[in-house]
């Protein structure tokens, strides 16, 4: 419990550090100094900054699952689901932006050493097959046509979830978070269920 504890300690301390300076310019030393434990232990959990970075990546995403699961209700129909975890996922997103800006500058850099750019691709598989999962009920359920290929769709639901995000983060919009939210939860409800985003009805 101890050894859980530390090894958080240290990965909010990186995600502070490498939000405000950058993860190259952020040094092991530096991520103790802010977490508050001795070097040393910095190795007992990390071989490197970069697995460090790695860690973190997994975390955040472990917390956005977390947070899309938690938005969702287990009695509504998939294509809701997928609604309520997209409007979650836009909240997260503004919640953790500069973690997400990072990742983004860091992921672009596939030659660097020790790339996460693996991890990257690991967590959009983790994400995009929750999504292929819900759109197959909702394709057994009736609600979306068999012949629209699931994984297409699941691509998707991820780009408008993520792009809308960014727009959000860098201002490409006006929109506040809340508003950013409904609006990527009522354009996926309406694109899934085969509906023009001005129609009314459900």
């Amino acid at each position: 419990e101890q050894g859980q504890e530390r090894r958080q300690q240290l990965l909010d301390a990186a995600e502070r550090l490498f939000a405000k300076r950058g993860f190259d310019q952020t040094r092991i030393a530096d991520i103790c100094d802010e977490a508050g434990v001795a070097k040393g232990l910095f190795y007992w959990y990390f071989d490197t900054k970069q697995a460090l970075f790695a860690d973190l990546v997994r975390s955040v995403r472990q917390q956005l699952r977390r947070a899309q699961a938690a938005a969702m209700d287990d009695t509504a129909d998939p294509i809701t689901r997928l609604c309520q975890g997209g409007r979650a996922s836009v909240r997260f997103m503004a919640d953790h932006m500069e973690f997400f800006a990072l990742v983004r500058d860091v992921g672009r850099d596939a030659d660097r050493e020790g790339s996460i750019a693996p991890v990257l691709a690991e967590s959009a598989e983790i994400y995009i097959a929750d999504i292929v999962r819900l759109i197959e009920k909702a394709q057994a359920d009736g609600l979306i046509g068999s012949d629209r290929d699931p994984r297409l769709l699941a691509l998707a639901v991820q780009s408008t979830v993520s792009s809308f995000a960014g727009f959000g983060r860098h201002g490409v919009v006006s929109a506040s978070v809340d508003e950013l939210a409904e609006f990527v939860a009522a354009w996926l409800e309406r694109a899934l269920r085969d509906r023009p985003l001005g129609s009314t009805g459900r």
